[in-house]
């Protein structure tokens, strides 16, 4: 990783840069150079705090939001969304860490509670969930920049020197060591995580318009022509959700932002537009700090869509997915339920459970049923004679006999009655359950008249 010159780096600054700061940036990222498995754990990411903001229904998942927040949906047969951001948390060395969470967290909180309790904090090292609870008037958050308001008295607590802030609804590998170093070489006030998309595609995002040096001279939530990268007129730099602020100049921001009567109290609304012409804010290539193997390509996803949703779980099923799931140097932490593992049972000619090209999750019974190009979350029984194709099944979901499933998504405890065909007629699935653009198929148990498992 090359790192830029100071001088590189004009403009004004809302404070002086620590020169211990610096050095430590430095040792940082020449031990990273210099080790075998690069890691950037350091002063830095010690003395940071990191914020997860995981508060969000994430409405465009339709009905699989209904009774859960989106952080807290689960993903590639074991985990749940926020376990990505708070395993980077861990693996970075960023082990102080708040999640500041409000729609219908129930389920999430008891995920943290039971799967990430394993931070010791004898070493000032912890995951603290951080409730909307009115700390500071009669209001919940109102925002991503309210979040970080309401909790200010929390941070001053801990006395981070920056304050990494997160997007809890993300799935990627990502050393926010490398992150921290960056941002203090660059004696930036704020550092905003970046990846390239297609331009037009990024009409969907927060974009940045930067210069030769990365420095970011324009912020627009969401334009409806969104500006092109220097020297390539056909991609654009979109917000991770991922942000890097000195602890202090944070503070002032929000504490400026709650007192403006017109503000939405949101940072691509608000806190970056505002900051972008005014103090140092840099964008950050998540290709210089994501976590892969020599040629993988940077995998970042927001699945933010049924689409999306279904799209991303399948690819763990292809032969060298682009997101690697086996990587014990950089591991995916999270609550491990105690289930015994995948059976498959019969092997007659019509009837054979088998499972191919497929990730079948503990806890589940493949009872002659073929399974094909999907994946099951833990404890799915498969009964015998049905068909499972290109589908999402969640756990404890139930496939009567004779049932036939193809490009579904089957919500949480859902129980498919025998003989039911669905992902083969769009327009009688429609009568019953949601299809979307892309034409999968979303199965809940109340859509079945069933009773709902809310939010496990």
């Amino acid at each position: 990783m090359v790192v830029p010159s100071i001088q590189d780096c004009s403009g004004p600054s809302t404070m002086m840069v620590n020169p211990e700061n610096r050095e430590r940036a430095a040792a940082a990222i020449a031990l990273a150079e210099g080790a075998s498995t690069p890691r950037f754990v350091s002063q830095l990411t010690k003395n940071a705090f990191a914020l997860i903001l995981a508060g969000g229904r994430g409405s465009r998942l339709k009905q699989l939001t209904d009774w859960r927040a989106k952080p807290g949906l689960a993903f590639g047969g074991k985990f749940k969304i926020i376990d990505f951001a708070l395993s980077n948390c861990v693996n970075s060395g960023v082990r102080r860490i708040g999640i500041a969470t409000q729609y219908k967290s129930h389920s999430l909180i008891q995920h943290i509670q039971r799967g990430w309790s394993f931070l010791d904090g004898r070493f000032d090292e912890f995951v603290q969930l951080l409730p909307a609870q009115q700390r500071v008037e009669e209001a919940w958050y109102r925002g991503t920049a309210d979040a970080i308001f309401q909790n200010l008295d929390i941070l001053r607590e801990h006395a981070p020197e920056h304050v990494v802030v997160l997007a809890g609804d993300h799935i990627y590998k990502m050393d926010y060591g490398k992150l921290l170093a960056w941002h203090v070489s660059r004696q930036a006030d704020l550092t905003v995580a970046c990846v390239e998309v297609p331009r037009l595609e990024a009409r969907g995002f927060g974009v940045m318009h930067v210069d030769e040096n990365d420095r970011v001279t324009e912020f627009l939530e969401k334009p409806d022509d969104p500006p092109s990268i220097p020297g390539d007129p056909e991609h654009a730099l979109a917000s991770m959700g991922v942000y890097v602020f000195n602890a202090a100049f944070l503070y002032e921001q929000v504490v400026r932002d709650a007192d403006e009567p017109k503000s939405t109290h949101d940072f691509g609304n608000d806190i970056l537009p505002h900051l972008v012409p005014r103090y140092r804010v840099f964008a950050h290539r998540f290709a210089d700090s994501c976590v892969r193997a020599p040629g993988e390509l940077p995998y970042w996803r927001d699945v933010g869509t049924i689409d999306a949703f279904w799209e991303a779980n399948l690819e763990l099923t292809r032969v060298t997915p682009a997101l690697n799931l086996y990587d014990s140097r950089w591991p995916i932490w999270t609550n491990q339920e105690q289930l015994p593992p995948a059976k498959f049972v019969f092997d007659e000619d019509d009837r054979r459970g088998m499972a191919v090209d497929s990730l079948i999750s503990g806890g589940c019974i493949i009872s002659g049923s073929l399974v094909r190009g999907s994946l099951l979350y833990s404890s799915v029984h498969a009964h015998s004679y049905s068909s499972v194709e290109h589908s999402v099944l969640l756990s404890g979901v139930d496939v009567g006999r004779h049932a036939k499933l193809r490009r579904v998504i089957v919500d949480e405890g859902a129980r498919i009655p025998e003989g039911m065909v669905i992902g083969y007629d769009a327009a009688e699935d429609r009568r019953r359950f949601y299809v979307s653009e892309g034409g999968v198929t979303l199965v809940t148990a109340e859509m079945l008249g069933q009773p709902q498992r809310r939010g496990r």
